[in-house]
């Protein structure tokens, strides 16, 4: 926005790609339109250089917002739903069982890939439910 000057032309693939809400768009295109720069949205067809494109522009803007608002309510809903079935973001939880799995199997020295591999879960899950230096106690206590 900085480099921008009179008579540039700003050209968005999309409207969203521009701003979050409908408020900062057109706080944008009133700073374009004080600078003199054209603006375009080549996905929406917008031409804010005419009257049309203008209204078109805060119809868009509107729609844009409404779209990522849902998005942001669909997207809260299905995480309390997966936290209801005792899943976290889509994973499954670690239970006491699997817990007390992985930490039988670094006793019995077992690598973290391995603990990993085994109980369904990523690394970065098995280290946050045991921990690196629980982990080289339980191969320790195994020697």
């Amino acid at each position: 926005m900085k480099l921008l000057k009179l008579g540039d032309s700003l050209v968005v693939w999309k409207l969203d790609r521009l701003g979050r809400s409908v408020r900062h768009l057109i706080g944008l295109i009133e700073e374009l339109k004080g600078k003199s720069v054209h603006f375009r949205s080549l996905t929406d067809s917008i031409d804010a250089g005419t009257a049309m494109g203008r209204f078109f522009f805060h119809v868009m803007g509107a729609l844009a917002e409404m779209e990522r608002e849902l998005l942001v309510e669909r997207t809260m809903a299905d995480l309390a739903a997966a936290r209801a079935e005792g899943r976290i973001g889509g994973c499954l939880v670690m239970t006491a069982d699997v817990v007390a799995r992985a930490r039988r199997m670094f006793a019995n020295g077992a690598t973290v890939n391995q603990a990993a591999l085994f109980c369904e879960v990523s690394t970065k899950t098995i280290y946050k439910y045991v921990p690196a230096a629980e982990q080289a106690l339980l191969r320790g206590a195994n020697k």
